[in-house]
């Protein structure tokens, strides 16, 4: 699958793509109406401005012909400060609706925007961990960010822009054909004019624009891959490589970038030539028809305010339109994710319950005793050919420590994530206390599992607040206790501010051996029924991984518990072991039973045996 899809700009805009959105606008109809009417006052406003000028001029300058102006005669008799009254009042009044519709159109437009946003966010939530596993970090922040911002910016500005500029010009030339039709017909000869213009520039602009934005996403992509890659970028001595590919970016940027303001640059001289050109003419025609007494003067002069002006909100809503067909690429990207059903999805039955992820019914929940029993369980992956389990059997009675061991790659995590429900089996079943785990939801399960990853990963805040994130009601003690049992708290007792250091994005101001040492913390302070550790003592020297076994120990009884081990050693106390080799389960006993077998559990323990003698010689 491609993260980074082309879209066609070509196509017109799809009533269907857009009505996707219909929910998130719902809301917000009644403000978006009152927008709109907002637009139709200030558009009207502009077509009267000219006539009032017409007025002036037929009134005070050339009064002669004043008696046959039908449309200025409530000036008849007035002085020029009576006359004044009303453009300022339209003038205020249009200021007051500027105001109004400003306000209520931004305010539309982050609310749109903060809905669609929260919406993807809590879908990604409920997405299952097949969804991350394939999809990049980057593809989820552009759905949930930029395209959120760009959809709500459309519906709020591209129609209030789109409204002004179709009733100003329906306006316009209504009133045009109302004043003097033969003059309109002159003005009307240079739409086509500058709708061939429009689509010649903008099919070029939509097309230099969608290449500077893809390319800017190529050199912020490498941007972000200088700068977290700067430690690798140093010691392998690269910098000129990657300076000289990030200069190719840049000046392709340029390249684009600059065609793009060249085209820009001369369509909008271009469309005010045009309306320069029809001002012209109708300067030139309306001219000979005042002189010979055929139209007035103050008509020609409101004539030559439309010539020159029509031509723009023809231009805006070319634009306008264009712009919606790009943001349907947004809009298809930002309802495809929302559409998106994830791979493990609770039953109507079980929901009404149990709840869902974000209503949970914690009252209905059963207490978790922790066996489990994996009943004929076959398991392929959505995106694979063969079966990683084929009809395994194994049951798991509460409390037993279960390590799984193998080579890297083996597949060691996908017994793991079964028991775990982060995958479901492809065939057969498997059993929490008794009933199929699918019969309960899935926040009811995952509620009652610690799970410490071999790269564990630290929200930003401190110390104190990533334990807390085990039991958000944890008091100060308990928070300080967790850490205790695992021994965090010499580490945090050599910081400076203690728990309360900052452990920087992701926690990158940690060690990752004192990272996994906070995220045990966590899981400890979870006081889960079910524990899992991935090689969770992998990055933590020898000194701190004797002081946290017997923690382990302790914290392991009574509990359901998956080990999946690096070192052999740590593991010896398990109930059971499962020897996983290319994604099967080939060997399982206890330690000693596996090491009299002498099988692959036999080979790889005292191949790891001799390493440690090797690397303890080596070290005295």
């Amino acid at each position: 699958m491609s993260y980074y899809e082309d879209f066609d700009y070509n196509k017109p805009i799809s009533i269907k793509v857009w009505g996707k959105m219909w929910r998130f606008i719902r809301p917000f109809r009644v403000r978006i109406v009152q927008i709109l009417f907002l637009m139709v006052i200030c558009a009207l406003i502009d077509i009267v401005i000219p006539l009032l000028l017409g007025a002036v001029i037929d009134t005070f300058i050339d009064p002669q012909s004043a008696e046959a102006a039908w449309s200025f005669w409530f000036f008849s008799g007035k002085g020029i400060w009576s006359f004044m009254a009303l453009p300022v009042a339209a003038v205020t009044l249009q200021g007051l609706s500027v105001w109004a519709f400003v306000r209520l159109a931004a305010r539309t437009e982050l609310s749109i925007s903060r809905d669609v946003r929260q919406s993807v966010f809590n879908h990604l939530q409920e997405l299952s961990f097949a969804y991350y596993n394939v999809t990049p970090v980057g593809y989820m922040l552009a759905r949930t960010m930029s395209d959120t911002a760009r959809i709500g910016e459309m519906v709020a500005w591209g129609l209030v822009d789109f409204c002004w500029s179709f009733c100003y010009t329906i306006g316009v030339f209504v009133t045009m054909f109302l004043l003097n039709w033969r003059l309109a017909l002159l003005v009307a000869l240079g739409v086509p004019l500058i709708a061939l213009v429009t689509w010649f520039f903008q099919k070029r602009i939509l097309k230099s624009n969608r290449m500077v934005r893809k390319i800017n996403s190529k050199m912020t992509s490498a941007m972000n891959e200088g700068i977290t890659g700067a430690r690798t970028t140093k010691t392998l001595v690269i910098e000129e490589k990657n300076a000289g590919e990030f200069s190719e970016v840049t000046r392709d940027y340029k390249k684009n970038a600059t065609r793009l303001v060249l085209l820009r640059t001369i369509f909008g001289p271009t469309v005010l030539f045009v309306g320069t050109l029809a001002a012209a003419i109708v300067l030139a025609q309306g001219g000979s028809m005042v002189v010979g007494g055929a139209l007035l003067l103050g008509t020609l002069a409101t004539f030559l305010n439309y010539a020159t002006g029509i031509f723009e909100p023809i231009q805006q809503m070319a634009n306008i339109v264009t712009e919606f067909v790009s943001t349907q690429a947004n809009v298809e990207r930002v309802t495809g994710l929302l559409e998106r059903v994830p791979d493990i999805v609770d039953t109507p039955e079980v929901i009404e319950k149990y709840g869902d992820t974000f209503r949970p019914k914690t009252e209905n929940w059963e207490p978790l005793v922790g066996d489990i029993v994996f009943d004929d369980v076959t398991f392929k992956y959505a995106d694979g050919v063969d079966n990683v389990l084929e009809h395994f059997s194994l049951t798991v009675p509460a409390g037993t420590y279960v390590a799984i061991v193998g080579e890297t790659g083996a597949g060691k995590s996908t017994l793991v994530n079964l028991a775990c429900r982060f995958f479901e089996p492809t065939e057969g079943r498997v059993l929490i206390d008794g009933r199929d785990y699918k019969e309960r939801s899935q926040l009811w399960l995952h509620s009652s599992i610690g799970y410490v990853l071999q790269n564990p990963h630290l929200f930003s805040g401190s110390i104190r607040e990533n334990i807390r994130y085990g039991r958000l009601d944890a008091t100060d003690e308990e928070v300080e206790a967790a850490a205790k049992l695992v021994s965090a708290d010499r580490v945090i007792a050599k910081l400076p501010e203690g728990m309360d250091a900052d452990v920087g994005e992701g926690g990158d101001r940690l060690s990752t051996g004192e990272k996994q040492l906070i995220s045990f913390a966590r899981a400890v302070l979870a006081n889960p029924r079910i524990f899992v550790l991935d090689e969770a003592t992998a990055s933590i020297d020898t000194e701190t991984e004797l002081l946290i076994q017997e923690a382990i120990a302790h914290l392991l009884k009574g509990r359901t518990s998956f080990i999946i081990a690096h070192r052999l050693s740590t593991i010896r106390q398990a109930d059971v072991i499962l020897v996983v080799k290319d994604g099967k389960i080939i060997e399982q006993g206890t330690h000693r039973s596996l090491l009299q077998a002498k099988g692959v559990y036999y080979d790889l323990y005292t191949r790891q045996f001799e390493e440690d003698v090797e690397r303890t010689v080596f070290s005295q």
